[in-house]
């Protein structure tokens, strides 16, 4: 009982505290009211911005909208050298550039070997005409792919990532026909040991967090939406811009798991590939008066080919098949001889000699050859 009451006395100090403060408020909302609801809406922002600042897993863009879809690597149709000079005018993005992350390979030695193997074929294919720093670029934005959200979360997974579609493969050597090339020993070698290290925790810090490059003799469609971010050998290095681009997005966790690398090859080298090109100018006039025409690249090996190929779709085919065949004899009036000679028909029993026949004295025809 004088536990009770104890813990009444203090009970009621708190409500008598309570009473006044709410009186005061009263007074207070009376004699200003728009300030007391400005100070409110505050308040609400205020509780809001700090719980979400509490919960986990809830800041950056991440929390508010899927991430971004990889581009397709369509190139703008320019000739090597205007390429160089627009890829120039570009400017490296001012401010910070943070080196990536140690990549921490977390999966079974068959994983490892899987991985090694998908990594090394990026590096060999991608920039085997570079020296070391070219490569390991190379390998720094295969592993920075596989730790984004817009990306798969295998090593392999990146690699090979549309090279089983007609367009959109991701690394151009999957889908340029490049795989049908045996690497040399060499090369491979120094491939191989670049892709251990890159899985063993060594950074090249120069690309830092970058996500997408292409060769400097190339244009994509989305380099200038991109923050450009580094130039390594023949390759230009960019991240997305705005915070899909910061490295607190980097946190997409590696699967542990990997694909049969010999059968994504193999899948890859089965998919007649072509890459869409946007025409331009006269031939792009040219080509949408064919019926059924689209414009596409002899092959993205061929970088800075003036030459097009055209390939008819279904509808261009049906329609072909469709028309209406008038025998080319039919058209004109000519001699059985010329039909003869046009279709490869029998010969009529009462077929006349070549020439036109001349009167003679006796009446007999005869007939004046022709040479």
């Amino acid at each position: 009982m004088a536990d009770a009451v104890a813990l009444e006395r203090p009970l009621a100090g708190l409500r008598r505290v309570a009473a006044q403060l709410s009186a005061r408020a009263r007074t207070t909302a009376r004699a200003y009211p728009r300030e007391t609801i400005g100070a409110g809406v505050l308040a609400f922002i205020a509780s809001v911005a700090l719980g979400t600042a509490l919960v986990p897993g809830t800041t950056g863009p991440a929390a508010h909208a899927a991430p971004p879809a990889p581009p397709p690597l369509i190139m703008r149709q320019l000739a090597p050298d205007q390429a160089l000079k627009v890829n120039a005018e570009i400017p490296v993005q001012a401010g910070p550039n943070p080196a990536a992350r140690p990549f921490a390979f977390r999966g079974t030695d068959s994983a490892r070997a899987q991985a090694l193997q998908c990594l090394a074929s990026a590096v060999y294919y991608e920039a085997g005409n570079q020296d070391e720093n070219g490569g390991r670029a190379v390998a720094q934005v295969v592993l920075n792919r596989v730790r984004h959200p817009a990306f798969p979360a295998s090593v392999c997974g990146v690699v090979y990532q549309g090279s089983t579609r007609t367009t959109g493969c991701q690394f151009t050597f999957t889908c340029d026909g490049s795989l049908n090339r045996t690497p040399t020993a060499e090369g491979w070698r120094r491939a191989y040991k670049i892709a251990e290290d890159a899985l063993s925790g060594y950074v090249y810090a120069p690309v830092g967090w970058a996500t997408h490059y292409h060769a400097d003799y190339v244009v994509p469609y989305w380099a200038s939406s991109m923050a450009k971010n580094a130039v390594v050998g023949a390759h230009i290095f960019y991240r997305w811009a705005g915070g899909w681009g910061q490295p607190a997005v980097f946190t997409h966790a590696y699967a542990g798991r990997e694909p049969n690398a010999a059968a994504l090859r193999t899948a890859a080298l089965a998919v007649p590939h072509v890459s869409p090109v946007p025409a331009e100018g006269q031939l792009a006039e040219a080509i949408k008066e064919i019926p059924g025409a689209e414009p596409l690249n002899l092959s993205p090996s061929m970088r800075g080919d003036k030459r097009v190929a055209v390939r008819f779709n279904l509808v261009a085919r049906k329609a072909s098949e469709e028309a209406v065949h008038e025998d080319y004899t039919k058209k004109f009036e000519s001699s059985d001889n010329l039909k003869y000679a046009l279709s490869s028909d029998t010969v009529a029993e009462d077929q006349q000699p070549l020439g036109k026949p001349s009167g003679t004295a006796g009446g007999s025809a005869v007939a004046s050859t022709q040479r």
